[in-house]
């Protein structure tokens, strides 16, 4: 008589998206609890992934691959290897057990789920003040972790490296994630409407400026997140960006980094801005 192997799973949700993971390994299951510790769920998952664990391959920082294989997708780097069906929402990851691989992963998925959805992720810190989400953005060193570390205590900060932005009827929101970038700190599992996005410089001084449309399509354009060779979703992930830069305030914020820059965001709106 056959015995069947036992499977445990945890259902991690970041923003819209319950993924179970399930493995035949206690131990990895357990570090996955720990890893998304705040973001667990009770909701039907819209995505399983199961796992084949090895031991070959360490931690990687080679580039991903991401490219359609008939009806799948195929995620491809050194450390782990992924096939997902996006009709049945089920896929297979053989990767090592380090839980910086499975980081990778999710942030693959949630890129071509809300890529087809009318949302992106982008590389930028992200926070809630007073109800509204601000998104902070830049190349690296522009000062994304500056300005989470910076944060009044009143603030609730909803990442500091990977920000989770998606469309809803009066314009996006944007949810909180647990990809930490220099903080080291998960972000909260929160939510709120979106009401302005900076494009960080450091300088001498707080000042807020305008961005012309083009510009600012091409620069959120550079930081959103995607990976995949497909050329459909290049241009939806293009519209998207058009559509953001028509319903969101996208400006410069060159700040000096002391936590006055804070009254600044704030204050934006008030700040008269000329084309």
């Amino acid at each position: 008589m056959s015995v069947g192997i036992q499977k445990w799973e945890c259902v991690v949700k970041i923003g819209e998206i319950a993924i179970a993971l399930r493995t035949d390994n206690q131990r990895f299951l357990e570090a996955l609890s720990q890893r998304y510790a705040g973001f667990h769920s009770s909701s039907q998952p819209d995505v399983v992934l199961d796992f084949d664990l090895t031991d070959n391959g360490p931690v990687s920082d080679d580039d991903v691959r991401v490219r359609r294989d008939g009806k799948d997708w195929l995620f491809e780097r050194g450390d782990f290897q992924a096939r997902w069906d996006p009709l049945t929402g089920r896929g297979l990851v053989r990767q090592n057990p380090n839980p910086y691989a499975l980081d990778s992963v999710l942030r693959i998925l949630h890129s071509l789920v809300l890529t087809a959805r009318g949302g992106f992720l982008l590389h930028a810190a992200s926070a809630i003040c007073d109800g509204q989400a601000y998104l902070f953005s830049g190349v690296s060193g522009a000062g994304k972790t500056t300005i989470a570390r910076l944060a009044p205590d009143s603030v609730t900060l909803l990442t500091d490296e990977i920000s989770y932005v998606r469309p809803n009827p009066a314009g996006y929101l944007a949810h909180g994630t647990p990809f930490a970038g220099e903080l080291a700190k998960a972000g909260e599992n929160a939510v709120a409407p979106v009401s302005a996005l900076f494009f960080l410089e450091k300088g001498p001084d707080n000042r807020v400026d305008d961005l012309p449309s083009a510009e600012a399509v091409r620069r959120l354009m550079r930081n959103i997140l995607f990976f995949a060779e497909d050329r459909e979703l290049v241009e939806k992930l293009l519209a998207t960006a058009c559509n953001f830069v028509e319903k969101v305030p996208v400006r410069r914020l060159t700040f000096y980094p002391d936590s006055r820059v804070w009254d600044e965001i704030r204050n934006f709106e008030s700040v008269p801005i000329h084309a």
